[in-house]
């Protein structure tokens, strides 16, 4: 069987994975203010992530038969808190673009369409994390439509 597409398929997703270490990492850095410890926190264990799913990827890949990328794609980079969590969110959208096209170049395999459905999932929970905290990143009451009463 060749497995050449879905190597390179999965290379691809490895190489945005490696960018997601590097990425997340200067995010957590570089980030400063009255919400570090929040959102370093945040971009570390986000990075541990990217790390975690390039293992996953990279050990597919040498079982199929193929050899893992070392590159990676270039990292966005700001010291402003609304841009890093702008990349932040680009960054998880375009892993679940890449993901579901690995799906799709993976049907008939339903180990492997496991396998991607398992890190999608992860990817699209980190879309979801971020689309919500972008609603109101500062945390405040202020920014809440609602208004509640005491009863």
């Amino acid at each position: 069987m060749d497995n050449s597409a879905i190597i390179d398929k999965l290379n691809d997703c490895l190489r945005h994975e490696w960018t997601g270490v590097a990425q997340y990492a200067q995010a957590g850095f570089v980030v400063s203010g009255l919400w570090r410890d929040v959102y370093a926190d945040m971009f570390y264990d986000s990075a541990k992530e990217s790390f975690g799913h390039a293992k996953k990827v990279g050990e597919k890949i040498v079982a199929l038969g193929g050899v893992p990328t070392v590159e990676r794609n270039p990292i966005k980079q700001s010291d402003d808190l609304m841009e890093i969590l702008g990349h932040a969110l680009e960054f998880e959208s375009k892993a679940v673009k890449m993901y579901n096209e690995a799906l799709v170049v993976a049907e008939g395999d339903r180990a492997l369409v496991v396998f991607l459905e398992d890190i999608l999932k992860e990817e699209q929970d980190g879309v979801d994390e971020l689309t919500r905290i972008l609603r109101n990143p500062q945390g405040s009451a202020a920014g809440s439509k609602k208004s509640t009463k005491a009863g």
